[in-house]
């Protein structure tokens, strides 16, 4: 069944969004099964956090990697090389599959198209639209909570307490002016139902700031007019439900509901059909080499000139037939006929030329190098 990419700036609420989605559609699947049945559909969410993949691998700012590692950018790649083969993995006419992540290389969604149509599945991309201070702000928020959660650093043994320093002094402890921690965000997602529990323990894992700045200049924004990139479906941050359901449900009847369609596969690498009594370069070589050798036999009474005449179909009766113009006056030495020959071979070893014939069988063949040799004939004089 259809794989289902979603793309979006990074904390801009893709995988609320996914949680949402994946509700909707196990709620959907499960409507749309008849009682005391399998169902039709499996369902399948593939993200960082359901893979264990850190929002570090992302960064490629110097404070983390050396600069030949940021070139290559080794981490990124090995995670999409995971992400890649977890949803090769369940991928097939059964499972939908909703791939939750940033998704922002367009050549990296192109790939996912690729392979979803290998497989005979439709594919589609919904992107989360976010203003981007507002996706800044939410960043900063998790970078605040992380840091107030986050235990103070253990002090050396060979300093003495704070309490024990002041109790020396009989002075009472320097009461340090703590910054206030900030006020949570009016919306820090969007107004929906709470979604699911998320897959794993980091869900709300903050980019660093660098870090969060240069993929937001990286992301390459979805294009509905390039075929890996639709049918594109959009939510924003402010949709509520009746819209994400709408949403939700166009998205389901295009990929697995009365407007979904076939998908086909590439033309370009479907192989053409060739004559079934052998391969085709043998067919090819077989073909030529036996009217060379009667063309060389009918001179044999001739001292030049003429025609030599032989069967459509190697083997033939007296059906239709086939008639090679020979020079007048002169006769056609087997140079000449197989320089003529390894000629029409190469012109014809990928069948070039026969793409509207269909099917390139031997009497194709045999008709098209005896063409070929009156016009060279003719041609030489």
């Amino acid at each position: 069944m259809p794989l289902i990419i979603i793309t979006g700036l990074p904390t801009s609420g893709k995988s609320t969004r996914a949680q949402q989605l994946h509700a909707y559609l196990a709620d959907r699947i499960a409507t749309e099964t008849p009682p005391n049945s399998q169902p039709k559909y499996r369902l399948h969410l593939i993200s960082d956090q359901t893979q264990g993949i850190s929002r570090a691998v992302y960064d490629l700012s110097p404070e983390h990697l050396p600069a030949h590692v940021r070139s290559a950018n080794a981490s990124e790649k090995d995670a999409r090389a995971a992400l890649y083969g977890a949803v090769k993995r369940v991928l097939s006419p059964r499972d939908i599959v909703v791939l939750d992540g940033l998704n922002y290389i367009k050549g990296w969604r192109y790939q996912l198209f690729c392979e979803a149509k290998n497989m005979s599945t439709p594919s589609a991309v919904l992107q989360i639209g976010c203003p981007v201070d507002r996706a800044r702000e939410v960043n900063e928020a998790r970078l605040a909570r992380r840091g107030a959660a986050s235990p103070p650093p253990p002090q050396s043994p060979l300093s003495p307490a704070p309490a024990a320093t002041a109790e020396t002094n009989n002075n009472p402890p320097p009461t340090q002016a703590l910054e206030p921690a900030p006020e949570p965000l009016p919306q820090t997602e969007p107004s929906l139902p709470q979604p699911p529990p998320a897959t794993g323990d980091d869900d709300d894992e903050p980019y660093s700031p660098s870090n969060w700045t240069n993929l937001v200049f990286r992301y390459e924004e979805p294009n509905p007019m390039t075929r890996w990139d639709s049918p594109l479906f959009a939510l924003v941050w402010d949709d509520g439900l009746e819209q994400t359901r709408t949403v939700f449900a166009a998205l389901w009847d295009v990929v697995a509901g009365v407007a979904a369609r076939p998908v086909r596969p590439n033309q370009s690498t479907v192989h053409r059909d060739k004559d079934p009594g052998g391969d085709y370069l043998y067919v090819l070589e077989r073909e030529t080499q036996d009217i060379v050798k009667r063309i060389l036999e009918g001179q044999q009474t001739d001292d030049g000139g003429g025609e030599v005449t032989m069967a459509r179909v190697n083997g033939g009766g007296e059906g239709e037939q086939l008639v090679v113009e020979l020079p007048p006056s002169r006769k056609v030495g087997l140079p000449q006929l197989q320089r003529y020959r390894r000629a029409f071979v190469a012109l014809n070893r990928g069948g070039i030329g026969l793409e509207a014939v269909g099917k390139l069988a031997a009497g194709r063949l045999r008709e098209s190098f005896v063409g070929y040799l009156n016009d060279a004939f003719e041609r030489d004089g």
